[in-house]
């Protein structure tokens, strides 16, 4: 009789192998590739998988590969930057709400589909909850009245709100504004964002790539080095929560499969 082979939870009744789907994912949110790019690599190591199948892939786990790196995030520096960037979905305008703290780190994002008042709201509330119960002690926002307007009911409503410094001075934000263009990049070669959940999906893995290798995640003793390869650092990571007593040997055991998997490969 066979046994059944153990797999992440996650990945059961996938008939692809659990490596093939974080490898595709993890280089679709690394790096400036296509969908169809990573088709042609996959072809290339003899998998054969459609472009609409790595789509689904990403939407599928980047919210669980993004609440299991979560568990190794380090805190940010309480002076925070926040500056929001236009995103084309489906051929109309969308804004990228980021924030940033005065080193660069990455705070947080959230999607909307305008820079309203209530946009801007639902992004510090967002902020607040991921950092949970760290508070900005100093915020600079950029000159959108609706961001001000929005700190203001904020202030009304938590008297929290009222300790936090707020300043709109132009040249603190071009941390912020540099920090763009690492995004505007990797979105280049996704030519369009056909619908608001998955631009919303799909912009939250390049961040969690984003964050990764502005190495804003640690995993304290007997854990791979920082400066390890990328490989590596997302196979800790993602090893679930139930093989986190024996995550060394998890790992290990993980990587030789990989390995022996690629010999098998090139063979």
């Amino acid at each position: 009789m066979t046994k059944a082979v153990a797999r992440d939870p996650i990945y059961r009744r996938r008939r692809f192998q659990s490596e093939t789907i974080e490898l595709c994912v993890r280089w679709y949110l690394t790096y400036r590739l296509s969908y169809r790019d990573l088709v042609e690599m996959m072809a290339e190591r003899g998998v054969t998988v459609s472009h609409s199948t790595i789509l689904r892939w990403v939407q599928r786990y980047v919210p669980e590969f993004e609440s299991r790196w979560a568990r190794y995030a380090r805190r940010v520096h309480s002076s925070w930057r926040m500056d929001e960037t236009a995103v084309s979905v489906r051929g109309g305008p969308h804004y990228l709400y980021r924030a940033v703290d005065k080193h660069g780190k990455t705070v947080d994002s959230l999607l909307c589909t305008d820079r309203s008042e209530a946009a801007a709201r639902a992004f510090f509330s967002k902020a607040l909850k991921t950092h949970h119960p760290i508070w900005p002690r100093k915020l600079n926002v950029d000159g959108n009245a609706a961001s001000h307007r929005a700190l203001r009911l904020l202030r009304q409503e938590n008297p929290e709100w009222r300790s936090v410094e707020i300043r709109s001075c132009r040249y603190l934000n071009n941390v912020v504004e540099q920090d763009h263009r690492a995004i505007k990049r990797r979105c280049a070669p996704m030519l369009a964002l056909k619908s608001f959940r998955t631009a919303a999906v799909t912009l939250a893995g390049v961040e969690l790539a984003h964050r990764i290798r502005k190495r804003q995640f640690s995993f304290g003793r007997g854990s791979p080095r920082r400066h390890g390869s990328l490989k590596h650092l997302w196979a800790y990571a993602l090893i679930s929560q139930q093989a986190e007593p024996e995550k060394p040997r998890a790992l290990a055991v993980a990587l030789n499969r990989q390995c022996t998997r690629t010999q098998v490969l090139i063979c």
